[in-house]
């Protein structure tokens, strides 16, 4: 089965004075989540999606679904974990208790606050997890990238902007093959892990690249949000 898991579970901390996670926050007058699980459920090839909230918000994470979206019975809200790859295993022991887990199963995963995701990004994302394993969604570096010493002060190395990307989402991946890895990995590793797709990285499995879009953005700051709010406006003007 193809599975999606929309990661709502952040705190928006980076949002400044807010008294709510940024996932909820409104664009277009339509909570950031729902605009996101809208472009999921276009794609008739998911078989679940799966809307993953801190258990404080799972009421109204349900309530603003009803609201905006109505029933659909693709769609579930399942408790989240401490951390953004918890949050992950949550959904997936969520599936292998109500489904089972078959070698074949892929998920593919998403940031809540990356709502302008395209129909095309979706689909070579499955196209290329159930081929390769393990994907990841990205754009090449515009900008040279400086990689600094451990005093955070100084250049340590210059790399070749041609080989560099900037990592976005979905990151997808072989269900069983992603909780192998992740089951493999120390405490250690496990805090120092920034994405899903180092799970596989750590392991030494290969993690297939498809493109993404500059305009594919997470909204974490207020600033953020506004460019979000002229990317809808753009958009709105060229359908007009």
């Amino acid at each position: 089965m193809i599975y999606a898991e929309v990661l709502a579970g952040g705190k928006g901390t980076r949002m400044g004075n807010i008294n709510m996670p940024k996932q909820f926050l409104t664009l277009q007058g339509k909570p950031i989540v729902v605009h996101t699980v809208e472009k999921f459920l276009l794609n008739n090839r998911l078989d679940k999606i799966l809307v993953v909230s801190p258990r404080e918000w799972i009421h109204h994470t349900k309530d603003i679904l009803a609201k905006w979206i109505g029933e659909d019975s693709r769609l579930v809200v399942v408790e989240g974990g401490q951390d953004r790859n918890e949050s992950i295993m949550s959904g997936i022991r969520y599936i292998e208790s109500e489904f089972g887990l078959d070698d074949e199963d892929v998920i593919i995963t998403h940031d809540s606050v990356r709502p302008f995701v395209t129909h095309r990004i979706l689909e070579e994302n499955i196209d290329a997890v159930l081929k390769y394993g393990a994907v990841d969604t990205a754009v090449a570096a515009v900008d040279t990238i400086i990689e600094s010493d451990e005093s955070q002060n100084f250049i340590e190395t210059v790399p070749v902007r041609q080989k560099m990307f900037q990592g976005q989402t979905p990151q997808s991946f072989n269900v069983k093959k992603l909780v192998e890895h992740y089951q493999a990995l120390s405490l250690e590793q496990k805090a120092l892990l920034t994405d899903a797709c180092k799970i596989f990285s750590i392991s030494g499995s290969k993690v297939r690249i498809v493109r993404g879009e500059y305009f594919n953005i997470k909204i974490t700051t207020p600033h953020d949000l506004k460019i979000a709010e002229a990317l809808f406006d753009e958009k709105k003007v060229q359908h007009d």
